[in-house]
């Protein structure tokens, strides 16, 4: 009798099936959220974390447990910076303060990076010590003592960058500097998907290059679900409402990851116009495309995102939205701000080319007549996952909005 009979061969595919369903259950379904995006188990494949919050809605959910401040343990350190200012009061053997970083791996980072972070902070001279006296405001780095940097591109697993940036972080890729006070509190936001490779290597770069400038920052990452094409400007406006439940940011800059600075004059603080940051890029020969473009890195303080009703959501797949907000700027009596060419400049790490979207001329045309009914006001999402990594914070989010019929 043959064992190859139909029967046996529609046993033999049942439990085939019956097999595949059990372990896409164990193996694909993360912290309860939803298991259609593939993007949770890849970052899970090269991606230690400690801590982890659980699925949250639009509405609330873990969003609540995260930290209410733009720092987590900031009110520790602000106990810890008190105790140290007694200690320089009263004197005695503890007096003299040192900042003590825990030890890390700094063959990546620059020398001078590792002295501003490890250097010893001097007792002020008794004549200036008082009780109520602190920090002093931090001022932006004098550009003659910066210049070209040179990135470094070597592809490194998230677990070796954070070895190496994680002890210098607050949790969730946040950032203060110890020795004054920070003027500009920034939300860097990323859109993502897909580009695991990329973050890694932006991650490594973006961290030393922004803990010089004395600003208090934040790297978001906002990761859209798979289903629908990728929405770059979509994700933005998550990123920005998003982050503002954690903390009322000055200023935002939207930072595609493929992308890294080239001059550590290149100041990513709250600019008084919108500033488009990335000015100069290698693979366009360090030339501004054309004068209006606004895409790539740009800069906004939250009053020139909420005048603008952030970025459109009408725009699926690759290009457009940059110069929709473009034309939502000039519409709102602002106008684009740049540094000059030969610190504006960046490096774009290899990638695929995008599937442009079809419609963007067509949306561009009929932008103008949106504002008001498109953007942060009409934008429709769910968090279905929000973690805390050492390096950065991170959101899966579904757009929920459809694309526009013009």
């Amino acid at each position: 009798m043959s064992l190859f009979t139909t029967a046996n061969l529609i046993r033999f595919l049942a439990g085939a099936i019956f097999l595949l369903l059990v372990l896409n259950f164990v193996v694909f379904r993360t912290d309860g959220a939803s298991g259609t995006s593939l993007s949770k188990l890849s970052i899970r494949r090269v991606h230690k974390y400690a801590h982890i919050y659980g699925n949250a809605s639009s509405e609330g959910g873990a969003r609540a447990r995260l930290p209410a401040a733009p720092l987590a343990l900031s009110k520790d350190r602000e106990r810890d910076r008190e105790r140290e200012r007694d200690r320089e009061l009263h004197g005695g053997p503890n007096s003299t303060s040192t900042t003590v970083i825990a030890t890390a791996n700094f063959t990546s980072i620059p020398q001078d990076l590792t002295r501003f972070l490890l250097g010893t902070r001097k007792p002020l001279p008794p004549a200036q010590k008082s009780a109520s006296a602190l920090l002093a405001n931090c001022t932006d780095p004098d550009p003659r003592d910066g210049g070209p940097i040179t990135p470094n591109t070597t592809l490194e697993s998230l677990d070796i960058i954070e070895a190496e940036l994680g002890p210098l972080l607050r949790p969730g890729g946040a950032f203060e500097p110890d020795n004054c006070q920070a003027q500009h509190h920034v939300a860097i936001v990323v859109p993502f998907r897909d580009r695991y490779a990329h973050l890694s290597v932006f991650l490594r770069n973006i961290h030393p290059f922004l803990m010089k400038q004395r600003i208090a920052y934040r790297i978001f990452i906002v990761e859209q679900t798979n289903g629908k094409p990728f929405n770059r400007a979509a994700m933005m406006n998550i990123g920005y409402l998003e982050a503002l439940k954690l903390y009322q940011w000055d200023c935002f800059i939207f930072h595609d990851v493929d992308l890294l600075p080239l001059d550590d004059r290149n100041l990513y603080n709250c600019p008084r116009q919108p500033r488009h940051m990335s000015v100069a890029i290698d693979t366009l020969n360090f030339r501004l495309p054309y004068r209006s473009i606004f895409g790539g890195v740009s800069a906004m303080t939250r009053e020139h995102f909420q005048a603008v009703n952030g970025f459109s959501n009408s725009f699926f797949g690759w290009g457009g939205e940059d110069d929709d907000m473009s034309n939502r700027l000039k519409h709102a009596n602002l106008f684009i701000s740049r540094y000059p060419v030969n610190i504006a400049r960046y490096k774009m790490l290899k990638h695929q080319k995008e599937k442009a979207n079809p419609k963007r001329y067509e949306n561009l045309q009929n932008g103008m007549s949106k504002i008001e009914q498109d953007g942060i006001n009409s934008i429709k999402y769910a968090i279905y996952s929000i973690k805390q990594f050492p390096t950065f914070t991170w959101y899966l989010a579904e757009l929920k909005n459809s694309e526009r019929k013009s």
